[in-house]
């Protein structure tokens, strides 16, 4: 389907049920986007389940205008349908997870067979089935030649998608902004958590190349271990890169340093938490310092202009709040930002 000739993109934005309201089929996207909301790893706040259809729903009210691509608006993305029984899953399993998180943080201890530890044993079953079911969605999409992402939930949702491309054999980086580092394991006991997403790469993952994380600012002891004990990770801590600033580097000097530490074929993962708190109040765990999204996006086009290749993405830790679309959208102009590099990144380097 060729939009350019039932687009107006000078018009009103379409509620087709499409991102951005593009009348662009699965079929001829060139860019799939998998929705998954899911959010019941979350430890502090609730609500990033909501994200993909509060994202969806602002996606019409943005002008497709972009000044890195010409004709941005005739890019073939497609977002698959929204599932409600995954929703409904997850929400129901949140009612325990509240719960039992409470439980812990109140100094609890899990028994065997007791209810909190039959809470995490569904949660971490339903958690592996979610990647499992991604991970098959995923591979059938990208042996389509499709670019696949993934739009979160919790950032524990796209570890299937990583896994999908791990499988194809083909070496490749990650690029992950983000205020935190998730190279927890099992955190919580959660097998798939949300702070975990990052340390399950590393270890099923064997043809991760580098991970490159950016921005992080709330960290473990343990996580800081990993990155420096393992080759395989380069941690930009977000304390260096403003020191660095107040000290005169250039935020285009220190993208030129990240994108150096990153292999030919990139993964971004961004967590909206990865931005100063006050673009996305109510993403699960806010924590001060982050970017403005003009600099995340310098970050990928640049990334793109390097010669190197977007081959997935996702976006996660959206969560609405209770008033207004202030998260939906600003999550929806990140989307679009992501959607539109990996469109040029398609155009210029596959």
């Amino acid at each position: 389907m060729d939009n350019s000739k039932t687009f107006d993109p000078n018009g009103v934005g379409i509620a087709n049920g499409n991102i951005f309201g593009f009348p662009v089929s699965e079929e001829h996207a060139e860019i799939v986007i998998i929705p998954v909301p899911w959010d019941a790893t979350a430890s502090y706040g609730k609500g990033t389940s909501d994200g993909p259809k509060a994202i969806l729903d602002a996606s019409t009210q943005l002008d497709f205008y972009h000044p890195q691509l010409p004709e941005a608006w005739n890019t073939q993305v497609f977002m698959t349908p929204i599932s409600d029984e995954m929703k409904h899953i997850n929400d129901q399993l949140c009612i325990d997870t509240v719960q039992y998180i409470a439980f812990l943080e109140e100094g609890g201890e899990l028994e065997s067979g007791s209810d909190f530890h039959q809470v995490l044993e569904k949660v971490n079953a339903m958690s592996d089935h979610l990647r499992k079911n991604l991970k098959e969605r995923a591979s059938k999409l990208l042996a389509e030649n499709k670019i696949v992402a993934v739009l979160g939930g919790e950032h524990s949702t796209p570890l299937g998608l990583m896994e999908a491309l791990n499988e194809t054999g083909q070496s490749f980086g990650i690029l992950q902004v983000d205020a935190h580092a998730d190279l927890r394991e099992a955190y919580e006991g959660f097998e798939q958590s949300h702070a975990s997403i990052m340390y399950n790469v590393l270890k099923s993952c064997n043809n991760l190349q580098k991970l490159v994380q950016v921005g992080i600012r709330d960290i473990a002891h343990s996580e800081v271990q990993l990155s420096d004990s393992d080759p395989r990770v380069k941690t930009f801590y977000d304390w260096d890169l403003k020191r660095g600033q107040f000290e005169g580097q250039t935020w285009k000097e220190q993208v030129s340093m990240i994108l150096n530490e990153l292999p030919e074929r990139v993964y971004i993962s961004f967590d909206i938490d990865g931005l100063n708190p006050a673009l996305c109040p109510n993403t699960g765990t806010p924590v001060v310092g982050g970017f403005d999204l003009e600099q995340i996006n310098y970050l990928f086009f640049q990334l793109v202009e390097s010669g190197r290749k977007i081959i997935g993405f996702d976006l996660n830790e959206v969560a609405p709040g209770k008033e207004g679309d202030w998260d939906a959208n600003v999550g929806a102009r990140a989307l679009w930002n992501l959607v539109c590099a990996t469109e040029k990144s398609r155009k210029i380097n596959y």
